[in-house]
């Protein structure tokens, strides 16, 4: 079976996604997957070995870009797909397929898809509460898909697959100093800015608490992110910095999921790198503020979760401050539970490390 995937635009979203493929693949041993992804995405496809081929989509987010969605979908006619799965739901994610010609076009209802697709469903949330099961159902007929608890158990969570060629390539480029073990802090977020963001302050705390302990830091993020992890680094004590490396926006996604490999621990806010962590199965405190773990949680008992608030809280567009609930998450919680997850001859004393944050 030959199968094309419509990929999501955002990373944490397109890692979410594998455990789709992963499903396909137990249950079509020949399936052929291919997916469509934007170029910021598609680096992520190489990572996962049940994709056959990651297919370049080049209109920029958010356009209709209709020609050439037509001139795409009349090239892949010749290509033999029998169904396509569109995850996302927007009316311009169904066309590709649409004018392919694919004979099983199937994706939830989303905006007017009718016509578009052929085997088009319509999502309860509450039947299906975490994006990862909404993803996976498409894999199956609708008739026998009316909830999560038809999902086969247990679903397969994302994982990718790193070589250890890659991560001492990264390494050797971009934190030379072997004697101390890594921890990773992914202090960005893609859609939500500030508000989805702990304190650089927080952070800062923690890193200097860590690097005190025998640690060295890396701060991994896009150029978008850039301003936090500047500010990460100027909040540090002079004597710390040597030990923190601020990669924010100076490695490829490549070479970033390499060291998030590498790493003994990793700190995040709700973000991409957050959901490549977990499908990296390193050991992961997860920070969440307005935004819920209850769709879109980290995929990994290697994960924890703090949040301090609960239910849902809408980010307002350009909001440009720390949300107060984030705020109120202190580094010493932060390092309790990063101490529960290292290996524990590596683990911090947590008592002097909380007493020097405590200190400032």
């Amino acid at each position: 079976m030959k199968i094309l995937v419509i990929g999501p635009s955002w990373v944490g979203d397109m890692m979410i996604s594998q455990s789709l493929y992963r499903l396909l693949v137990q249950r079509y041993p020949d399936a052929q997957i291919d997916v469509m992804a934007p170029a910021w995405c598609r680096p992520l496809l190489s990572y996962m070995p049940e994709v056959n081929q990651a297919l370049e989509m080049s209109f920029g987010h958010g356009a209709l870009a209709l020609g050439e969605r037509h001139q795409l979908g009349k090239a892949l006619r010749q290509s033999g797909y029998h169904q396509a799965l569109v995850l996302p739901n927007s009316f311009k994610s169904a066309l590709v397929p649409f004018f392919a010609g694919i004979p099983q076009r199937i994706g939830w209802r989303g905006e007017m898809r009718y016509g578009l697709l052929n085997d088009i469903r319509t999502l309860d949330k509450q039947a299906f509460p975490l994006m990862v099961q909404c993803y996976t159902a498409l894999a199956f007929d609708r008739q026998g898909m009316r909830s999560a608890a038809d999902l086969p158990t247990p679903l397969p969570w994302p994982r990718l697959t790193v070589s250890t060629t890659d991560i001492d390539l990264a390494l050797h480029t971009f934190v030379p100093e072997g004697a101390r073990a890594l921890i990773g802090f992914c202090p960005g977020a893609e859609f939500g800015g500030p508000a989805k963001r702990w304190p650089h302050y927080h952070y800062a705390a923690l890193a200097t608490a860590l690097i005190r302990r025998g640690y060295q830091i890396a701060l991994f993020g896009s150029t978008r992110d850039q301003a936090a992890g500047e500010a990460i680094g100027a909040a540090l004590p002079e004597d710390c910095r040597c030990h923190c490396y601020n990669l924010v926006g100076k490695t490829s996604l490549e070479q970033a999921i390499a060291l998030i490999a590498a790493c003994q621990g990793i700190v995040s806010n709700d973000s991409g790198l957050m959901h490549v962590a977990s499908a990296l199965d390193r050991p992961l405190v997860a920070l969440y503020g307005p935004s819920s773990p209850d769709f879109t949680p980290p995929l990994s008992h290697q994960a924890r979760v703090i949040r301090l608030i609960s239910g849902y809280h809408k980010i307002r567009k350009n909001e440009q401050c720390h949300h107060q609930s984030l705020i109120a998450i202190q580094p010493a919680q932060v390092l309790n539970e990063l101490e529960t997850l290292l290996p524990s001859k590596r683990r911090i004393n947590a008592g002097f490390d909380r007493q020097n944050i405590l200190d400032g």
